[in-house]
């Protein structure tokens, strides 16, 4: 994406944050964990229409470009339980500000406003998706490239594939999110 592309981009998501009384972000793998910002409110929220997929080409947050990682997107199609997070009031600028320098350091994820279903009601939340059509997306990889990639230690700013899969499978299962997928994928994966 060009950079003035990526900031129109961005300037419609917080004009967009702007009417809305609350910002609440849907968070479906590190985000769950590590949001670094203050989350005043979280809920299990299921989104419908996406899912949770390692499916990604990570070149700077798990990878290099010469040995590009993976990393989790949502996916067109099915449904995701993961965590509806709520920023605090009056600092949806930062907190946009700090997602976009996390999320968008190459303008690979389309960001989306998405409906997320919860206990107390739906929220609009900010979601980070992939299309299919873009060249970031990896389909479904062959078990050896799983296992290659994993077993590779070579990661990006926020350190290696296998890693970030692990802490997310583990955080998912600690809030009795189950996550099938993705737990066969380590198992056969780190084998």
């Amino acid at each position: 994406m060009i950079p003035d592309q990526k900031q129109l981009l961005f300037q419609q998501i917080l004009d967009t944050s702007r009417q809305q009384k609350d910002l609440w972000i849907f968070a479906y793998a590190s985000l769950i964990w590590r949001p670094e910002f203050e989350v005043t409110e979280s809920r299990l929220a299921r989104v419908h229409g996406w899912h949770r997929a390692l499916q990604m080409w990570s070149r700077v947050n798990r990878g290099t470009p010469e040995k590009p990682g993976l990393v989790f997107a949502l996916i067109q199609g099915g449904s995701c339980l993961g965590m509806a997070i709520k920023a605090p009031a009056g600092q949806q600028q930062q907190i946009l500000q700090q997602l976009w320098e996390r999320e968008m350091p190459t303008g690979v994820y389309q960001p989306k406003w998405i409906q997320c279903q919860t206990s107390q009601g739906a929220v609009q939340a900010l979601a980070f998706t992939l299309p299919k059509s873009s060249p970031n997306y990896t389909g479904v990889l062959s078990d050896t490239a799983y296992r290659r990639i994993m077993a590779d230690r070579v990661g990006g700013r926020f350190g290696h594939t296998l890693d970030y899969a692990q802490q997310t499978l583990q955080c998912l299962q600690e809030l009795g999110i189950k996550d099938h997928v993705l737990a066969q994928l380590l198992k056969r994966s780190t084998q």
